[in-house]
């Protein structure tokens, strides 16, 4: 099987009606060298799998890419990968390749996920002519539906402009040790889908098709601006 007809088959499995507990899931966190989707590049990608809202023990995946744009200043107070780190690192055609192996019969998962959608689709599109397979579910997405009905948690009364995923991280009691590399953000993004999945089973949202809703990234700002959240069950 070619690389497109395999690519092709990657959201063959997880049948929207299963349980969200029988779900596969891949959370993911990139690093770029920018945030301008028309120059920029992936640098890095870390992702960690869970089925339901358990993390699977080992098994990782962390890889850097040498970018198609150079690393600045800018981009390297942020994320801490210099220009010798990637040098001899592969190309992203080499890492995209290899993510969507890693990925493959899964639901996406990420904070704030629409940005590294953005880079991911771009290179798949360039390389395989066709965007990515998978169903994806935002975190941000979540917190703003979830924050409508559950109004007395704490978690769920920080301000707009403090919704970054270490300021909810904190409030949640998740530790962050190594905020903005790849794969430290991808772990604590799983620990917060973890922490979420409880609450959005005491408001009905049980299976995956309502998950996918509800967590679609681009309901992101609704939900969180919406009165009374975007979706209803």
């Amino acid at each position: 099987m070619g690389l497109f007809e395999r690519w092709s088959r990657i959201w063959s499995r997880g049948e929207p009606d299963m349980d969200i507990h029988e779900a596969r899931f891949t959370v993911l966190d990139t690093e770029l060298t920018g945030l301008d989707e028309r120059k920029d590049a992936i640098v890095s990608i870390g992702a960690v799998r869970m089925r339901g809202g358990a993390l699977a023990v080992g098994g990782a995946f962390h890889e850097l890419v040498n970018p198609s744009t150079p690393l600045d200043g800018r981009s390297v107070v942020i994320h801490g990968i210099t220009p010798s780190q990637v040098e001899a690192k592969p190309p992203i055609d080499t890492v995209l390749t290899a993510f969507l192996d890693y990925s493959a019969g899964s639901v996406l998962v990420g904070h704030c996920l629409a940005i590294d959608l953005a880079f991911l689709e771009r290179e798949a599109r360039r390389l395989t002519g066709a965007p990515l397979a998978h169903a994806r579910v935002d975190t941000l997405a979540l917190y703003g539906w979830l924050r409508h009905r559950q109004p007395d948690h704490p978690a769920f009364s920080l301000p707009l402009g403090e919704l970054n995923l270490f300021r909810l991280a904190g409030s949640f009691g998740i530790p962050v040790e190594k905020a903005h590399t790849a794969l430290g953000d991808a772990y604590v993004t799983a620990q917060l889908f973890q922490r979420f999945l409880p609450l959005l089973a005491e408001a009905g949202v049980t299976r995956l098709a309502g998950l996918l809703r509800v967590g679609d990234p681009q309901r992101q700002a609704e939900n969180l601006l919406a009165p009374g959240g975007n979706v209803h069950f």
